[in-house]
C-alpha cells in the first residue's frame, strides 16, 4: 500500500488550526489609530437629582456621580461631594444634590491657549449598564438619564448609542444601556498634569 501521500496531508491538517487561530486573532484586534491630542478642560457643576424611582442621600449621590464621571472618561482626580441638603449625612433626601469639579479632554486646536498642555489621547469605548460599572444598578436608571442629559455634554464623545429606558416608580422593565466613545488620556499619557494646570 502506498502511504507517501499521507504524511504531507497530515502535516497540512496539523497546520490548518494554527493558521486559522492566527487569522482569527488578527481579525479581532481593534484598528489602531494615531492618537489625537487633547487639552484638559475644567468643569464645575451643581447636580440636583430629580427622580421618581430611587432616592439618595447627598453623600450617596455624590459617590454614584463620581463613579459615573470616571467611567465616562473624566480625569481621575474628579471630585464629587454632597451639596446643600436638608437631611444629614447618610439620610435619604428627596432633593439630593452634589457639587462636581472635574476635567475632561477636549480636542487640541489652533485656539488652544499658549499655556495649555497637550495630552496624547485616544477614543475609549464606554458602556454603562446594570452592574457596569459594578456600583450601578437598575435603581440608578433615572440617575443615568439625568447624567446623560446634563453632564455628558461636557465630555468630548462620539458614536453615542442610548437605549436607556426608565419606568417611573418601578425597576422592572427599566433598562440601562448607554454606549459611546469618550476622548481620554492615552495609556502612556500623564493622567494628572503638573500643579497649576
Amino acid at each position: 500500500m502506498n502511504t507517501s501521500w499521507k504524511l504531507p496531508a497530515l502535516a497540512g491538517y496539523a497546520l490548518l488550526p494554527a493558521l486559522l487561530l492566527a487569522r482569527t486573532s488578527l481579525a479581532e484586534e481593534p484598528p489602531t489609530a494615531a492618537p489625537d491630542h487633547g487639552v484638559w478642560q475644567k468643569h464645575e457643576y451643581s447636580f440636583a437629582f430629580l427622580g421618581f424611582t430611587s432616592t439618595y442621600s447627598c453623600d450617596g449621590l455624590a459617590d454614584k456621580l463620581r463613579v459615573l464621571l470616571i467611567a465616562a472618561g473624566a480625569r481621575h482626580d474628579a471630585k464629587s461631594w454632597p451639596g446643600a441638603c436638608a437631611s444629614g449625612f447618610g439620610r435619604v433626601d428627596k432633593f439630593a444634590r452634589a457639587d462636581l469639579t472635574f476635567y475632561t479632554l477636549a480636542p487640541a486646536g489652533s485656539d488652544t491657549p499658549a499655556g495649555g498642555q497637550r495630552v496624547d489621547s485616544v477614543w475609549r469605548p464606554v458602556a454603562l449598564a446594570d452592574r457596569s460599572p459594578r456600583e450601578l444598578g437598575l435603581g440608578d436608571c433615572e440617575l443615568v438619564e439625568q447624567f446623560r442629559n446634563s453632564v455628558l455634554p461636557m465630555f468630548t464623545t462620539r458614536n453615542v448609542e442610548n437605549k436607556t429606558t426608565c419606568i417611573p416608580h418601578q425597576e422592572s422593565g427599566s433598562l440601562i444601556s448607554l454606549r459611546f466613545e469618550s476622548l481620554a488620556a492615552a495609556p502612556h499619557a500623564p493622567k494628572v498634569p503638573p500643579r497649576g494646570t
